[in-house]
């Protein structure tokens, strides 16, 4: 077995490994690997009564032993458990009707619940303001039942082990476009949600001339107004510029490669981006990790080619089998899935294996790589899936495809770059195609220490060439890059770029090259330093839409509240004032909620007034307990909440925790809904949170014109005068840095993920 690493280690305890009813691992990062081999080896019986699935899943475990391939995580957690549901991605059609709008939302939490994320386009609902007929009333528009799948997400837990997340699309000629575009401005408002913008070949069309483009009633089909394209688009580039949100996706060019456009139109993504499905369509992902394609004498290194080949192979025929012992969610997804049967092989480790071949990733050297890298890779995976084709049939809908003339195929798409998250971490590599954040990050451990981890093939070759030293590694922890560091080697300081070496035109083209030889869609950030401007961003949106990519996410430094990976030395710092909490208002309202836990009942209430939240009183209602430590936590949440520490931020740290006298009682009193005291607590900030965004709204829109875009240019939202960035916080598990990749946070060091 391949070595683990020690934050490997931590990820599949605390995520993967099967544990018992204390919460103790009851299996090893072996038995993991056999459990999910065999699992996906018994879809063999389908086709061959008398195959020797022990042979194959020997193959299959194998690839994943020796950390070659990982499949995504759902696959990792329930192949060979009675849940069984494997797929990551998932995409769900919401309707015009109360009805098919909360069958979305109740199918929405049933694959929250099994472990999956969903992608929702909300274009279809009439907008805010519009004229119901069957009632009489005024509909409320996307952004608002957004917020209600938004609750339903926050209300499901995924087993302990994946949080609900979800992709929000509206398109660009949606009477509401305004509205959406703003509806993140406040980090506190659909946190559950990545949104981004539907935008067409036309719209592009006329922004690139500065012309104004139709909106259009989704229902009626009748225009309903007008905007200036490149008035929106630089509303887009704003909103992107402040907090990273909306993201963009060219829906022209997804719906171009739809090779089943008998089966629908393609409108949404999954939560990351990278795999764009049709209503009830379902794809599974797995990735190769390219840091263990190579050969080579550890000064040396060359690409494996053979061993690729093999790896492609073998994944294809792993992910076509997890379609086969898949337990589908819903019954529409499991026809749809089957109908289609997609799979999306991905890559990890691409910046781990640019830095072994000594090729700069912002490099005209390391683009030719990854689009020669990924047009081999794409080439076998349909080879592989035209060779299961011949015993095992084509897809069913191929004779209905784009693809009818040519040689029948297993899979409708076979590759997808998605973002590896925490297969990345199991596998010790580079995440996706990203280039590395850090070369070194600090990791917070206990009794408030700071270990730097510095990337592992650097610190073999600084020694190997001589100039490894304790100094200059905890100076490389502390600037996380090696730009103007004059005492390393130059042609060192070319090959080991990390991210913000990396300019945007460069991270642009680099998924560009990935996208022309991927059969779906490639997840990647474009990271910005804090300096970059408005221009920037919109030069690099400019960019991808000529490069053909067919989303573009990105990120500047420093502008959300959960940052991207730490790096840098805190206690360097120069002192900052001490907070003072602001008084105890003389007056406030609030909620007082009794929730059942181990000990009795808890009576939780939270205050607050004008400015915010600011109290929290926990009371038991009978003895017992630890009245005290309750009493502590609310003192201490409420010192925190009056001195400006956001109350998303408590309530991450507060959610979550367990208590063994209540997890005790859960299977015995089922009024249980928590884990303790302090994730009772949390839920009920969660709750008051939104009343009190709900009330705000409520007054601040009050001022508002009637039509929905000048309804949508007076939300409340004061960050949209504030152009200092938010101060950006660590993990909420375990304190250490997260970063941005491929749409989503994740910490490196816990594998603590906000999307999956």
């Amino acid at each position: 077995m391949a070595q683990l690493s020690k934050n490997a280690l931590t990820v599949l305890e605390r995520r993967y490994l099967i544990k018992d009813s204390e919460g103790n691992p009851i299996e090893t990062p072996e038995a993991l690997f056999r459990r999910v081999a065999e699992a996906i080896a018994q879809a063999e019986l389908n086709y061959n009564a008398n195959a020797d699935t022990s042979a194959l899943a020997d193959e299959f475990f194998d690839m994943m032993d020796s950390l070659r391939f990982m499949p995504n995580s759902p696959t990792l957690m329930n192949a060979g458990r009675p849940l069984g549901q494997l797929s990551a991605c998932f995409v769900l059609p919401v309707g015009d009707s109360m009805v098919e709008i909360f069958d979305s939302v109740k199918n929405a939490a049933l694959i929250h619940k099994s472990g999956g994320g969903t992608g929702f386009s909300f274009s279809r609902l009439r907008p805010a303001g519009s004229t119901v007929l069957s009632t009489g009333g005024v509909a409320s528009g996307p952004v608002s039942f957004m917020k209600v799948f938004n609750t339903a997400t926050e209300a499901v837990k995924q087993g302990g082990t994946r949080r609900g997340a979800n992709m929000g699309i509206l398109r660009i000629d949606h009477p509401d476009i305004i509205g959406f575009i703003k509806c993140k401005a406040d980090s506190s408002e659909i946190t559950n949600f990545n949104i981004s913008v539907g935008l067409t070949e036309s719209f592009m069309e006329a922004m690139e001339r500065g012309e104004d483009y139709d909106l259009v009633h989704p229902v009626t089909k009748e225009v309903t107004g007008r905007l200036n394209a490149r008035e929106v688009f630089s509303l887009i580039v704003d909103m992107a510029w402040r907090n990273g949100e909306p993201g963009i996706v060219f829906l022209d060019r997804m719906n171009a490669d739809n090779v089943v456009p008998c089966a629908g139109e393609i409108e949404s993504t999954n939560p990351c981006g990278e795999q764009p499905l049709l209503p009830y369509e379902s794809c599974n992902l797995g990735s190769i990790n390219l840091g263990a394609m190579l050969k080579g004498n550890g000064t040396v290194y060359e690409i494996d080619y053979e061993l690729l080949d093999a790896t492609v192979r073998g994944a294809v025929h792993f992910l076509d089998n997890v379609i086969d012992v898949n337990k589908y969610p819903l019954p529409e997804i499991a026809q749809m899935t089957r109908s289609t049967r997609k799979i999306g092989l991905g890559v990890m480790g691409f910046a781990d294996m640019l830095y072994k071949l000594g090729v700069p990733y912002n490099s005209e050297e390391g683009i030719a790589l990854a689009g020669s890298l990924m047009a081999r890779i794409n080439d076998r995976a349909h080879k592989a899936s035209e060779e299961l084709a011949l015993t095992r049939g084509a897809f069913p809908l191929f004779e209905q495809s784009t693809l009818k003339n040519g040689t029948p195929i297993r899979n409708a798409t076979c590759t997808t770059i998605a973002p590896t998250g925490t297969i990345s971490i199991i596998c010790n590599a580079s995440s996706g195609v990203e280039p590395l954040f850090a070369l070194s990050f600090v990791r917070n451990v206990m009794d408030d220490d700071e270990l730097p981890q510095v990337d592992p093939y650097f610190e073999q070759v600084a020694k190997q060439r001589g100039f490894y030293s304790k100094e200059l590694m905890k100076r490389i922890a502390k600037e996380g890059t090696l730009h103007g560091m004059a005492d390393i080697p130059e042609d060192v300081l070319r090959v080991f770029v990390t991210a913000h070496d990396v300019s945007p035109k460069y991270h642009i083209r680099m998924q560009s090259a990935f996208q022309r030889f991927t059969d779906n869609a490639v997840s990647k950030t474009v990271n910005f330093p804090n300096s970059a401007t408005r221009e920037d961003v919109a030069e690099v949106y400019r960019l991808a839409y000529k490069l053909r990519c067919k989303g573009v996410t990105i990120y500047r430094d420093g502008s959300r509240s959960e940052q991207v990976l730490y790096v840098g030395d805190k206690k360097g710092e120069a002192p900052k004032a001490a907070i003072t909490p602001r008084p105890r208002p003389e007056i406030t309202r609030g909620v007082t909620e009794k929730v059942v836990i181990g000990c009795g009942n808890l009576y939780v209430t939270v205050n607050y007034d004008d400015e915010g939240i600011c109290e929290v009183f926990a009371n038991l209602g009978r003895a017992g307990g630890c009245p005290s430590q309750s009493e502590a936590t609310s003192r201490l949440i409420s010192t925190a909440l009056r001195s400006g520490m956001s109350v998303e931020a408590i309530i991450e740290q507060l959610r979550g925790i367990r208590c063994h006298s209540t997890l005790r009682q859960k299977g015995v009193n089922k009024n249980i809904k928590v884990l303790s005291c302090p994730d009772a607590i949390g839920r009920v900030l969660e709750r008051v949170a939104r009343i009190k965004a709900d009330e705000d709204a409520r007054r601040d829109g009050e001022e508002c014109a009637e039509t929905a875009v000048e309804a949508a240019e007076c939300l409340p939202v004061d960050i949209m005068h504030v152009d200092d960035p938010i101060h950006d916080s660590p993990c909420p598990e375990c304190g250490s840095g997260m970063e941005h990749e491929g749409g989503c946070v994740i910490c490196r060091a816990c594998g603590y993920s906000k999307c999956n």
